[in-house]
């Protein structure tokens, strides 16, 4: 018999009820569907990333909080988390990838582009907002890592080397805050089929909508925020280490049925 989830300040109202949280990346794809179920589950919820125009309509739809943040920027992610008196859960899922290059024609500015947003500026928010996830006395650090960074592939070096490192720091952040009231949480997807992703990283519409042909229902973003909020909404003494999700079509990395 399944037991209803219940948030930290107990059983009344939705699960997310009292309790706020951040999203990064919230402009497009994952993010942008994260915040909307968050918001329905009753969270407080506030959007971080750079395109202000998208962040702002989106906040005002589900009642959230828009701010500017550039995770490749310190500055930006100071004010970020000054603005912020509370934090409860802290969604991270600002990355991509920008190249296919094997490593023999490695594009080193791509290297170093891919490493800084997924890497290094999840690591200057997350360092600049756990005090707050302690404090609330029940926080959730959410990483949205990928597939790329359980297993490695011809192409995509850079990006599995930028999604290994989050998976580490996920693992890392677990060992590290055990005997704190905060929950580490990985969620790898799979394919996913969202408007930017695949078009950032191979840098034409054809070549994007070539990853995804004959794929009957990859992904889409809403099917890993469901995901998201599920982790969320357990009762806080349950932590989902690591959730791996595909769509039914793809087996493994390399294993895809196209019709």
């Amino acid at each position: 018999m399944s037991v209803p989830s219940q948030s930290p300040s107990g059983p009344a109202g939705p699960p997310g009820a009292g309790r706020t949280a951040v999203v990064t990346g919230a402009s497009s794809g994952i993010g942008a569907a994260t915040a909307r179920r968050l918001a329905a589950e009753g969270f407080d919820v506030v959007l971080g990333a750079r395109r202000m125009d998208r962040l702002t309509e989106l906040a005002a739809t589900i009642g959230g909080r828009a701010l500017p943040l550039d995770l490749t920027d310190p500055s930006s992610v100071e004010a970020f988390a000054g603005a912020l008196d509370r934090v409860d859960v802290l969604v991270n899922n600002a990355g991509g990838a920008f190249d296919a290059r094997p490593v023999a024609d490695a594009d080193l500015d791509s290297w170093e582009r891919t490493y800084e947003v997924n890497v290094l500026g999840t690591v200057r928010l997350t360092k600049a907002l756990l005090p707050k996830l302690v404090a609330s006395g029940a926080g959730d650090l959410l990483f949205v890592g990928s597939t790329a960074g359980l297993v490695s592939y011809e192409g995509g070096a850079s990006y599995t080397a930028a999604k290994h490192a989050v998976h580490t720091l996920a693992g890392t952040l677990r060992l590290e805050l055990y005997d704190q009231p905060v929950r580490v949480v990985e969620i790898a997807p799979g394919m996913v089929r969202t408007d930017e992703f695949s078009l950032n990283r191979l840098g034409s519409a054809d070549a994007a909508d070539a990853v995804y042909r004959g794929v009957r229902e990859p992904l889409v973003a809403e099917d890993v925020a469901d995901c998201i909020a599920w982790a969320l909404t357990r009762p806080h003494h349950v932590n989902v280490d690591l959730l791996v999700v595909r769509p039914r079509a793809q087996a493994a990395q390399h294993k895809v049925h196209r019709e």
